[in-house]
């Protein structure tokens, strides 16, 4: 069976003269530097969340020691989850040609017979089994939440995040495995060049029995045009995703990524909508001037206030961008509202040393209808209840009649329609 070369098993099956060590070689070590930054962007993203301050804010319930290296997340810069996030989002897109031309410089591994030679072989092939079944797992999941595309069968945090560790244990037991191979082998092959030699096959005679075909087919396009060409889709991908996180005619460009939840219209509420009132179930009435009261509890009990009533407590301005899981963000917007300090002091806290806070929304479905976050976030002093956005009242779809705003924050901890508020230790 292994022989026949009608069979994937055979290496005679695999003709394409592009496969060899030098090619695999320079899409892994890209993938290696590339990989890695997804991962680690990947986990700053998740503890931006805070998930250790509430179990609201936590998706990932049973992490357990998954979970080590979380920390308070900062407010400053206050670009930083945008900036996080746009990379984590924008590489990950762009990574998807090298990924698919890794997967397909290798595949006849896939199909090697015996399919294990020995313990140390075994252990090598079931790491592959995982590192692949890993990456096309996390990158189509991850696509398809950039795209709003909810199709998962559970949440899409647990399933990233878990699926995320899995893959990158078994892609870091295979750079370890395979990171000086192909190191070596573009040194070689640098050395062969310049040596004007041509003597790859016995420098590489490790590799070419599983990489390289006995009996290859006419080339119709150099390796390096193979790279160029991948090169070329990445590059295709960034520029038509990269312009998500820009405000202006650069968000028109990205094609392939999400502009938002709903058309934002024109005027100083202008800017990308992560969902509407419509579809957070916002009854009009309800959010009405009438009708809608501000509870805040504390310390000292509790205060109701309408929205006229918050006009009238000191306000303040903050320009701060708002940014999400999926990667698209706005510039600076100019919020203006209370102080989130500034209310603690209403139930019985100090200013300059509030505690936590947990934030409940009347949005009647949907995740992330409460969120709770920590003392440094509540004691920022850009951190607001916001009323006005760019000189405007809110709209409804941006949180009317009152909405958080917290430098560094992820948007849906940005809360809108807000309805009561309760600060204390969590």
């Amino acid at each position: 069976m292994r022989d026949d070369p009608r069979l994937p098993s055979s290496p005679a099956f695999w003709r394409s003269p592009l496969r060899g060590p030098w090619f695999t070689s320079v899409l892994g070590l890209v993938l290696l530097a590339g990989i890695t930054v997804l991962f680690v962007t990947g986990l700053v993203s998740y503890a931006a969340y805070n998930p250790d301050l509430s179990p609201v804010n936590d998706k990932t319930p049973d992490k357990g020691i998954l979970g080590f290296y979380l920390f308070a997340w900062p407010t400053h810069p206050h670009w930083l989850y945008r900036l996080n996030q746009g990379v984590h989002v924008t590489l990950g897109i762009t990574l998807i040609p090298v990924l698919l031309a890794k997967l397909w410089s290798v595949i006849p591994r896939l199909f090697a017979l015996p399919p294990a030679r020995s313990l140390t072989h075994a252990l090598e092939r079931i790491s592959l089994l995982l590192l692949v079944g890993g990456a096309l797992f996390e990158f189509v999941t991850g696509v398809l939440n950039v795209q709003l595309d909810y199709v998962f069968p559970g949440s899409f945090y647990p399933l990233h995040f878990y699926g995320a560790w899995v893959f990158f244990a078994a892609f870091a037991a295979h750079a370890v495995l395979k990171t000086p191979t192909a190191l070596r082998n573009l040194r070689q092959l640098r050395q062969l060049r310049e040596e004007r030699h041509l003597r790859e096959e016995r420098h590489l005679r490790e590799e070419r029995n599983d990489l390289v075909s006995p009996r290859p087919a006419e080339p119709t396009v150099s390796r390096r045009g193979a790279l160029w060409f991948v090169g070329g889709g990445s590059l295709l991908l960034f520029a038509t995703t990269v312009g998500q996180n820009f405000d202006g005619p650069l968000r028109r460009t990205a094609l392939l990524a999400p502009h938002g939840g709903g058309e934002p219209g024109s005027g100083p509420n202008g800017f990308q909508i992560n969902k509407t009132a419509a579809y957070a179930g916002i009854d009009t009435a309800e959010a009405g001037e009438d009708a809608w009261r501000l509870v805040i509890t504390g310390r000292t009990g509790t205060v109701r206030l309408s929205r006229a009533q918050l006009a009238g407590l000191p306000l303040h301005s903050s320009a701060l961008p708002i940014a999400c899981v999926e990667g698209w963000s706005t510039s600076d917007q100019w919020w203006r509202g209370v102080r989130l300090r500034d209310l603690a002091a209403l139930v019985g806290y100090d200013a300059g040393n509030p505690p936590d806070v947990f934030v409940e929304s009347l949005q009647r479905r949907g995740a992330f209808r409460s969120a709770a976050l920590r003392a440094n976030q509540v004691a920022d002093p850009r951190s607001l209840l916001a009323l006005y956005v760019n000189g405007e009242e809110l709209s409804p779809d941006h949180g009317y009649p009152a909405r958080i705003i917290v430098p560094a924050a992820p948007g849906v901890l940005n809360t809108k329609w807000v309805a009561r508020m309760t600060f204390g230790d969590l």
